[in-house]
């Protein structure tokens, strides 16, 4: 399985980042990201396949993305993608990344508003 090198954001993932930027008080994206990705691993069901465009300004190589832990995070993220293999047939890892990344910018969003 390959690994992945470049993760491109959507513009509403950007605006959605500004937010909890300002309302966590957390600086890094990359760090937001990460937690993102994790809130939606942890939930059992795969996220809805969705063409996420790639339409923003903000990218971020791998191992900005995940940092020290990144073979750990890319461990569960291939992990997930393997158990998941029937409901996602057609998209690649990359894809995969995308809609988790989606599911668990929305959660975080869902969050902050309470």
């Amino acid at each position: 399985m390959q690994g992945i090198d470049i993760i491109r954001l959507s513009e509403k993932q950007k605006q959605q980042l500004i937010i909890l930027k300002r309302k966590t008080g957390i600086e890094n994206w990359n760090v937001l990201c990460r937690w993102a990705l994790c809130m939606s691993l942890a939930d059992p069901t795969v996220p809805p396949k969705e063409d996420i465009p790639s339409d923003s300004n903000v990218e971020m190589t791998w191992k900005t993305f995940a940092g020290e832990f990144s073979n750990a995070y890319l461990s569960l993220l291939q992990l997930s993608f393997a158990n998941s293999r029937e409901q996602i047939s057609g998209i690649c890892i990359n894809a995969f990344l995308k809609i988790h990344l989606n599911r668990g910018l929305s959660y975080m969003m869902r969050y902050q508003a309470i």
